[in-house]
């Protein structure tokens, strides 16, 4: 297991860079105050990890949040990603440069192909390489890349991807593309971690949330962290994101990471990466 320490902790990724492995996501997270407020309370917290992507539309706010909170930029773990419209070389780009005039930075410290597109992706990689070189971004990555797609993509890179951000919860843990990650050191990464709400509704949950005396998202927190996937779950609400963070003073036991385990059963609550193309 790798190790867990406190909110600002990270985990090495394969080019020595530290990606903290809890962060604030900030899809659906409204541009304006909704939003810089949420990476304020963040920040000021003690986050230092912001996830956005540029249709989210919401990278103004959140460069804004940056700037507004207590926090030096270089102390901000920032990520983002280029959308499916803008695959390709020359697009992507393109595409980068808009979100870092945007969020009002000079680089991203992580960016990420949002979806995959199959050839298409391989042209969008070549882009995040020559960024990465060139020193624009320190670290690069994909998102929703099943096994499939990460087997197609592998042979034609100069640079293996850092990060896989994928939808992932106790009902959707994908073991073998997990295993497939951490046997190339690509850095596993969770989106969607509460089953978009759903996993309030489970009484094993429930159940396991009072033996801990934590709440339930706080459960699954730590299981994230324990599986060694970085996590990001989403909240604009100050009093929640302070509680999604307090995960630190406690560790779920063998068996119960293995009972989380065996609630997976391939479940989705965002979109198939096979099947989707917006």
């Amino acid at each position: 297991m790798k190790k867990i320490t406190n909110l600002q902790g990270t985990f090495e990724l394969h080019n020595g860079v530290q990606m903290p492995y809890f962060g604030l996501g900030v899809y659906l997270s409204k541009d304006g105050n909704e939003v810089i407020h949420a990476v304020k309370d963040a920040l000021n917290h003690g986050y230092r990890h912001i996830d956005t992507a540029s249709i989210y539309d919401n990278e103004e706010g959140v460069g804004q949040g940056i700037r507004e909170s207590e926090v030096d930029r270089k102390d901000v773990f920032l990520v983002s990603k280029v959308w499916n419209n803008d695959q390709g070389y020359d697009a992507t780009l393109r595409a980068f440069d808009a979100s870092l005039k945007r969020l009002g930075t000079d680089y991203l410290d992580l960016y990420l192909i949002h979806w995959p597109k199959g050839e298409l992706s391989k042209d969008t990689w070549k882009a995040l390489e020559r960024l990465y070189m060139e020193k624009r971004v320190r670290s690069i990555g994909v998102s929703n890349f099943l096994k499939h797609h990460l087997e197609d993509l592998l042979p034609s890179v100069e640079i293996v991807p850092m990060v896989n951000q994928m939808e992932f919860h106790p009902y959707l843990v994908q073991q073998e593309l997990l295993d497939f990650c951490n046997a190339n050191n690509i850095q596993y990464e969770a989106w969607s971690p509460l089953m978009q709400g759903h996993i309030f509704d489970l009484e094993v949950m429930k159940e396991m949330a009072h033996r801990y005396n934590k709440t339930i998202a706080q459960i699954v927190l730590r299981w994230d962290l324990q599986k060694g996937v970085v996590t990001i779950p989403k909240s604009s609400k100050k009093n929640r994101i302070i509680a999604n963070a307090d995960l630190f003073d406690f560790e779920i036991s063998e068996a119960d990471m293995k009972a989380l385990d065996a609630l997976d059963r391939g479940k989705r609550f965002g979109p198939d990466p096979d099947n989707f193309d917006f």
